[in-house]
C-alpha cells in the first residue's frame, strides 16, 4: 500500500505526508493520457476532470463546490487570500494571528502588511496550555476596531494543537473576516465548512488525506468569491466563460501550464485512504487520534513531563517540549536534534519554540504508524536528552 521504505520510521507525516501506491499509479495514468495528446487532453478532458476532483472533494468537506479552488499548497492559499485584501488594507490596519502559526503564513502576512502600512499582531498563545477557550478569549480580545483580518490554524504546526476554530469563528464572523490555515485539518478532524462559516479556509490535500504533493484547496464562502483572486492572474481575468460556470474557478483552474495530476487524482486518494478501516474516514481518524495520544504518553513518560495539553486539543500528531538546547545557537527553525533523530532513523520534526534555546519535538500517527515504533523514539530520546 506505501512506498515508504522499510528501514525508515516514517513519524513525520505532518510535514510531508506519504502517497499509497494505488494513488500513485492513477497519478501515473493521467500523465501518460496527458503526454499521450496534450492539446486534446487541455481542452477537452482537463475540465472534466477537475469538476470530478472537485465534487469528490465537495462532499469529503461539507463545502459548496462553486466555491472549492485547487492550490498548490496551503500557503498558496494563504498567499492568494493575501493578495486579494490587500487593497483594504491602510496604515493603522491590523492583521491578527497567533504565536502558534506556521512560518511561511507569518511571512506572507508580514510582507502584505509592510506592502500598505499595516502591521500584524501577534497574539501570544502559551504552551503548554491548559484549555481550548484559552486561545478563543486570546484571539478574540486581540481583535479591534482597525482589524481588519484574523489568521487561525486549525490544527499548529509548531505545537500540533487542535484550535477552537468553530467558537473563534461564530464570535467574529461576519463582522470580521476569518482565514482557517487548515493545513492539517483534512483528513485529521472531520470538517463542514459551509457549516463552520469562515470566510476562508485552506488546506493541503498532500498531508492526511495522501494526495499526491501539491494538492490542495482554497474554500471561500460565497460572499468572497468576487474579491478572491490568485496569486498568478491567467486567461480567466478577461476570457468570457461559458454559461454557468464560475470566474472565481476559472482563475484558480487554471494559472498556466504546470502538472495538475495531483488534483486530479484526489477521489483516489480519498477512496483508497477512506478503505483503510472498516469504518472509512470516521473510524481512520479515531484509530490515529488514539495512536497520537499513546505516542504523546510515551514520550511524556520517557523525559518526564506532563502532557502538554489536554486529550481534546490532539487530533492525529502530538508535541512534547524538551529540555532547553545547551549549546551555542545554530541558527534556523530546526534544533540540531533533528537532524540527529533522522541520522539514527526516526523522522520526526524539531523545533525552536517559541525560539531559541526551547525545543519542541512533533510527531505524527497514520495508518502504517504502529506503537512500537514510538516506543523505540521514547527509549531513543531518553538517551539523547535524559
Amino acid at each position: 500500500m506505501w512506498s515508504l521504505s522499510p528501514g525508515v520510521r516514517h513519524l513525520n507525516h505532518g510535514s510531508f505526508g506519504a502517497v499509497p501506491v494505488p494513488v500513485r499509479e492513477e497519478q501515473d495514468r493521467w500523465r501518460a493520457r496527458w503526454d499521450a495528446d496534450p492539446t486534446g487532453f487541455v481542452y477537452r478532458d482537463l475540465v472534466p476532470g477537475l469538476e470530478r476532483s472537485r465534487m469528490a472533494l465537495s462532499d469529503f468537506l461539507g463545502a459548496d463546490p462553486r466555491g472549492l479552488a485547487f492550490v498548490r499548497n496551503a500557503s498558496q492559499g494563504v498567499a492568494s487570500v493575501a493578495r486579494s485584501i490587500e487593497d483594504t488594507l491602510g496604515p493603522g490596519d491590523e492583521i491578527v494571528t497567533t504565536s502558534q502559526d506556521y512560518n511561511a503564513v507569518r511571512q506572507t502576512l508580514e510582507f502584505t502588511a509592510r506592502r500598505s502600512g499595516a502591521t500584524v499582531r501577534v497574539v501570544a498563545v502559551p504552551f503548554p496550555i491548559d484549555d481550548a477557550a484559552e486561545v478563543t478569549r486570546l484571539v478574540c480580545e486581540s481583535v479591534g476596531e482597525k482589524t481588519r483580518l484574523v489568521v487561525i490554524d486549525h490544527i499548529t504546526s509548531p505545537t500540533a494543537l487542535l484550535y477552537p476554530v468553530d467558537e473563534i469563528v461564530s464570535i467574529l464572523e461576519p463582522a470580521v473576516p476569518v482565514l482557517v490555515d487548515g493545513a492539517h485539518g483534512p483528513g485529521q478532524v472531520a470538517l463542514d465548512l459551509d457549516d463552520l462559516g469562515a470566510s476562508w479556509y485552506t488546506g493541503n490535500l498532500h498531508k492526511w488525506v495522501c494526495a499526491p504533493h501539491g494538492a490542495a484547496f482554497l474554500h471561500t464562502r460565497a460572499d468572497r468569491l468576487d474579491q478572491t483572486v490568485p496569486t498568478v492572474i491567467s486567461h480567466a481575468w478577461n476570457a468570457p466563460l461559458i454559461e454557468d460556470s464560475s470566474r472565481y474557478l476559472g482563475l484558480f483552474d487554471w494559472t498556466g501550464t504546470d502538472d495538475l495530476s495531483p488534483w486530479l487524482v484526489v477521489p483516489e486518494a480519498l477512496d483508497v485512504v477512506g478503505s483503510l478501516e472498516p469504518g472509512g474516514w470516521p473510524a481512520l481518524i479515531e484509530r490515529n487520534h488514539q495512536l497520537a495520544l499513546a505516542a504523546r504518553s510515551l514520550l511524556c513518560i520517557a523525559i518526564g513531563i506532563a502532557p502538554p495539553a489536554p486529550d481534546s486539543m490532539i487530533a492525529t500528531m502530538a508535541a512534547v517540549p524538551l529540555p532547553d538546547y545547551v549549546g551555542p545557537d545554530p541558527g534556523g527553525l530546526l534544533a540540531p536534534l533533528n537532524g540527529e533523530l533522522i541520522d539514527d532513523g526516526f523522522e520526526t520534526i524539531v523545533g525552536f519554540w517559541p525560539q531559541w534555546p526551547h525545543q519542541v519535538l512533533r510527531v505524527s500517527a497514520h495508518h502504517y504508524n504502529d506503537l512500537s515504533e514510538y516506543h523505540a523514539l521514547a527509549e531513543h530520546l531518553s538517551e539523547l536528552v535524559g
